[in-house]
């Protein structure tokens, strides 16, 4: 899973691997040390009916509603968005990039966009 937090926007991408962590205990989480301190991001099955974010214990945490967990981890579904609060929230699955990158991304998603390229041709 990977964020990117940019002023009041808060975004996860998930993997293939990460959702199906995700779909199976309602519940995923990265920790990155920072010295003697440790920072986290979770994301967590949630009874809200809204893609909701806080902050506490030195832990992001995006709560997704069960029925949107759901339908995201069984469907073709991209993501999900709240642009309702004062802070952003955007959850997605994590395509393969169209360039190349030095990041391993063999546990992405196919990008749609390569399929559309390819039946250009």
């Amino acid at each position: 899973m990977k964020i990117r937090i940019k002023g009041n926007s808060l975004r996860y991408r998930l993997t293939k691997t990460d959702v199906e962590r995700f779909d199976t205990n309602g519940y995923l989480e990265e920790v990155t040390q920072f010295g003697a301190k440790t920072f986290k991001y979770a994301l967590q099955r949630s009874s809200n009916n809204a893609l909701t974010a806080d902050f506490d214990d030195d832990t992001i945490t995006m709560y997704m509603p069960v029925t949107m967990a759901l339908e995201w981890t069984s469907t073709d579904r991209v993501g999900y968005e709240n642009n309702t609060s004062s802070m952003y929230l955007l959850i997605e699955k994590d395509f393969k990039c169209l360039d190349n990158v030095a990041e391993d991304q063999s546990d992405n998603y196919p990008n749609p966009l390569i399929l559309k390229m390819q039946h250009a041709h």
